[in-house]
């Protein structure tokens, strides 16, 4: 049976080497095919960078000992990169509702042993559930993959296509699952 928790700061960076185990599992996949530099980023870089962002929330998933899955995000205001890049590329009247103080969805991944499981929904609901912000948001591929239909069975809507060459920008009212 795999076991979902929750962890802080200090739990995902203790287990950042066995999350990037996972991350390059995931996305090396074929169709993914993210580089061994992509993981390296995300160990060294990234994973411990977001850690320190406000509201910085990590769920596991565990089979037995073994991480098998995780999913991450935190509170994104104007002035970090991704939200400006977002604001950029959108309507002002939509970055004025959507964007700062929004809960950013910033990875999913499941090990590719264990898809076709439920884990990832399972992850997706952990990861949202009781968070204080009023929306989320978060970008993903625009081509028919696992990722862009689960975000879409669990409420997401494309907000903005064409985000970048390869993916849309979803959002979803959270104020509507409580």
């Amino acid at each position: 049976m795999v076991a979902i928790s929750i962890e802080d700061r200090a739990g995902a960076l203790a287990l950042v080497d066995e999350l990037a185990e996972v991350y390059a599992r995931a996305f090396g996949a074929p169709g993914y095919d993210e580089p061994p530099e992509a993981v390296r980023r995300f160990r060294g870089e990234q994973l411990p960078r977001h850690a320190e962002r406000e509201g910085f929330r990590c769920v596991v998933a565990r089979d037995g000992e073994r991480v098998v899955g995780f999913a991450y995000g935190y509170t994104g205001h104007r002035g970090q990169w991704w939200p400006d890049r977002v604001a950029a590329k959108a309507p002002e009247a939509f970055t004025r509702t959507w964007v700062g103080g929004h809960f950013e969805f910033v990875e999913l991944a499941v090990d590719p042993d264990h898809q076709g499981r439920g884990i990832g929904g399972r992850l997706h609901d952990a990861l949202l559930a009781g968070l204080p912000h009023e929306r989320a948001l978060l970008s993903t591929y625009r081509d028919d993959r696992p990722a862009p239909r689960l975000y879409r069975r669990k409420g997401w809507t494309v907000l903005l296509e064409g985000l970048e060459e390869d993916s849309d920008l979803y959002g979803l009212d959270l104020t509507a699952r409580r």
